[in-house]
């Protein structure tokens, strides 16, 4: 059984470009699997400012300002 891109595909590594950032196990950290790399959503998008409401579940992070479409994620 092929499993389909949506299910092993997620939201794009802001470090490698990669579609493997994956949710952690505290609410909002996530981390990719190409680079190890691990993330934090924020509240506040580093690139505008602009502050946006986040939701911490995994299956409904936005990860994107609404914006100006830069990444709300802080490298840890």
């Amino acid at each position: 059984m092929v499993p389909d891109e949506q299910s092993t595909s997620g939201p794009d590594c802001p470090s490698c470009g990669e579609p493997w950032l994956r949710p952690g196990t505290l609410p909002g950290r996530y981390r990719c699997l190409n680079c190890m790399s691990r993330y934090e959503l924020q509240s506040v998008c580093p690139n505008c400012g602009e502050h946006s409401t986040i939701v911490r579940m995994s299956s409904t992070a936005i990860v994107r300002c609404n914006h100006c479409q830069a990444t709300m994620l802080r490298a840890l």
